[in-house]
């Protein structure tokens, strides 16, 4: 298993939150948390939207001995599945919003994109750079020859 931040936490406390924390996200689609346990909420959760998109038996399981609920797995392979069939990663953001008041700790909304009712909308998809015409080997050969370094400064190299 990956490493986890620790979050002052035995381990089975930890996991069994950070497990909790992973299904009411999927159920309500933003939760308010710690910038801490955000950062290794969005991990967890864009795997499990990984294994949704998966959408095989071995997947199936593997998720449901994760998350929590019967009606949270459903939605992971459905509706969330479905809605980002093409995108290929960075399902949830992490926006920091306050300072909590009891112990100054910093605050922040995690949620998935692409929905209603988002806090900021998310950035359109970077398109595909244009496909350039492969070159004939006679062109490539002469570029090559003339952006490789002279002959003197090879020999030279090799000898050290």
């Amino acid at each position: 298993m990956t490493k986890f931040r620790k979050l002052n936490r035995p381990t089975g406390h930890r996991m069994a939150m950070l497990r909790t924390m992973v299904s009411q996200l999927v159920k309500h689609e933003r939760i308010e948390t710690t910038v801490a346990k955000a950062k290794e909420i969005r991990r967890l959760a864009d795997n499990m939207v990984q294994l949704g998109k998966e959408g095989s038996l071995c997947a199936a399981r593997r998720a449901a001995a994760f998350v929590r609920g019967d009606d949270v797995i459903h939605k992971l392979f459905t509706e969330l599945a479905y809605r980002y069939k093409d995108r290929a990663g960075g399902y949830t953001r992490v926006l920091r919003t306050r300072i909590r008041v009891g112990d100054a700790a910093p605050m922040a909304y995690i949620e998935f994109i692409d929905r209603e009712n988002e806090l900021r909308q998310s950035k359109p998809p970077t398109p595909p750079p244009p496909q350039r015409a492969p070159l004939d080997p006679w062109t490539r050969a002469r570029l090559s020859r003339q952006f490789a370094p002279p002959k003197e400064e090879r020999s030279s190299e090799s000898e050290m």
